[in-house]
């Protein structure tokens, strides 16, 4: 073979493993900056476009409230943030939470939104089917009264029924009853489900891991969906009165359809 053969063949294969070096370099970098990514913000977890937050801290009366476009770029920890796995969003509430004015508990919750996310939802529970469907864990209770709310249906003045857990036992609730359907007597924190509220008709059909659970009537329009946590203990019944005391939520999917 020819000198000039060889130098040709060896400049061939420089650049061939040059390229490949070059190809698998942006591909690590690519890879890395993928992986990293997804955790600066709860938006990149959960589809947040139609959604707004409201966080146990800001002034009393008057608690923290982040709507987009700020919401697609907001981080607060360890309130509102991806949680360590990059897996999830965190919602944490302590009982010395800023709480709204009609509430005595503080929450990290998702309000549901319409127009991107500029406009608060309210729908009919007589017209259309409106599904949210989700996948959570309760991570952690507050002491002496520990319950917490996952997940509800809101009309214009109250709560409808909610996802609600005491201690061990996990509830749907119907208006004030809040036993109105025990799901689970033996819930053990950071056990994952998956809940989903289908509204049709004037009934709301709540399926606990794929099972419907319980069917409740309901007529009322100005409706719309909550998910997060919800801590329902405060100061007065629950101690220490610190951040160290708190409830909290890991939310994995959320997903809600107007058809």
């Amino acid at each position: 073979m020819s000198r000039t053969r060889k130098r040709t063949l060896a400049t061939t294969g420089v650049a061939a493993l040059s390229a490949l070096a070059a190809l698998t370099l942006p591909l690590t970098t690519a890879g890395t900056a993928t992986a990293a990514a997804p955790c600066d913000y709860p938006a990149q977890q959960l589809n947040l476009t139609n959604w707004k937050v409201t966080l146990p801290t800001g002034s009393s009366g008057s608690p923290t409230e982040v709507k987009q476009p700020a919401l697609a770029t907001f981080s607060s920890s360890p309130w509102f943030t991806v949680n360590s796995t990059c897996t999830g969003v965190q919602f944490r509430s302590a009982v010395n939470a800023v709480t709204t004015p009609n509430s005595s508990y503080g929450r990290a919750e998702l309000r549901e939104m319409t127009d991107n996310g500029t406009e608060n939802a309210s729908w009919s529970a007589t017209s259309g089917t409106h599904t949210m469907t989700f996948r959570e864990a309760f991570n952690k209770l507050p002491n002496d009264k520990p319950h917490v709310v996952g997940a509800q249906i809101h009309d214009g003045d109250d709560d409808v029924t909610v996802f609600r857990l005491e201690g061990t036992s996990l509830y749907i609730t119907k208006g004030d009853t809040t036993h109105h359907k025990l799901v689970t007597s033996n819930y053990q924190l950071h056990t994952v489900f998956e809940g989903k509220f289908v509204v049709s008709g004037g009934q709301i059909k709540v399926y606990y891991n794929g099972v419907l659970q319980t069917t409740i009537p309901h007529t009322a329009s100005g409706n719309y969906f909550k998910a997060g946590g919800y801590t329902q203990a405060n100061c007065d019944n629950s101690s220490p009165c610190s951040s160290s005391n708190y409830g909290q939520v890991s939310m994995y999917k959320l997903q809600v359809t107007h058809t």
